[in-house]
């Protein structure tokens, strides 16, 4: 508590904990995403109910895992050397995640484009069975970005108390966000091409990482959001065009 009291006193503090806000929200994006492409196979009763326990798996695995942050901080000592470059636990981790983020969204990608090929869709196989598949997938990327999100944690303070407030409010912001997202992609069609690209764009990212290959998370989330903005200008676009057409009949 003493330290609580200190912590709030401080004006430092208070700026990590707003940058680490911050920082927290933006690496949630990603999973967000994930969540909102994955959930929205399910049957519509099931969906609301995936994103809150796949959201709230995230916010207890990553509680847990702040209180292992010694344990977390030596998963970056180098376990063995490959190509000139350490491979630590993290690294191993991070490029699970990515190989399995660009398969799904690969495999998400060929049934867009071939809607008759269902043969391989074990997400929508049964209601049951893709609801235990949805939650596995979410909490086996849970898992990826919560231990990116730990270590980026760790790495900008060295308080506790500051760490738990930031991944609560982050994860509180996703499961706020969730279901409008999620909404959203389902009203757009065009929308989840562009999710799924950005998943791409993010397994790729999380390989390279991996790799030892540093990439600027600023130029990942710059290339997102002008392909965003493209994205709505088409949509504003097509709805002019809607709307004209339709006019058009009316007279």
């Amino acid at each position: 508590m003493q330290e609580i009291l200190t912590l709030a006193q401080s004006p430092e503090a208070w700026i990590a904990l707003i940058t680490l806000i911050v920082m927290e929200v933006v690496l949630g994006i990603d999973n967000l995403i994930f969540i909102s492409i994955l959930t929205n196979k399910l049957p519509a009763e099931n969906r609301v109910s995936a994103r809150r326990i796949g959201i709230g798996l995230a916010l207890i695995m990553r509680l847990g895992l702040l209180g292992t942050i010694a344990w977390i901080v030596q998963l970056t000592a180098p376990v063995f050397e490959a190509f000139g470059h350490g491979f630590s636990w993290k690294d191993m981790i991070l490029i699970a995640g990515g190989l399995f983020l660009v398969w799904k969204a690969t495999k998400e990608i060929h049934h867009s484009v071939d809607p008759s090929d269902h043969g391989e869709d074990f997400i929508a196989s049964s209601a049951i069975n893709g609801f235990t598949a949805a939650i596995g997938q979410i909490l086996l990327l849970d898992l990826v970005f919560s231990v990116d999100s730990i270590i980026t944690a760790v790495g900008m303070t060295p308080h506790l108390p500051i760490m738990v407030i930031a991944v609560v409010v982050a994860v509180t912001v996703m499961l706020v966000a969730a279901n409008p997202l999620a909404n959203f992609i389902e009203r757009n069609p065009t929308i989840v091409m562009l999710a799924l690209a950005f998943l791409l764009m993010i397994g790729t990212t999380l390989i390279a990482e991996g790799m030892g290959f540093h990439v600027p998370k600023g130029y990942v989330y710059a290339a997102m959001a002008f392909s965003a903005l493209v994205e709505i200008l088409n949509m504003v676009a097509r709805n002019a065009r809607i709307r004209k057409q339709q006019a058009s009949k009316l007279h």
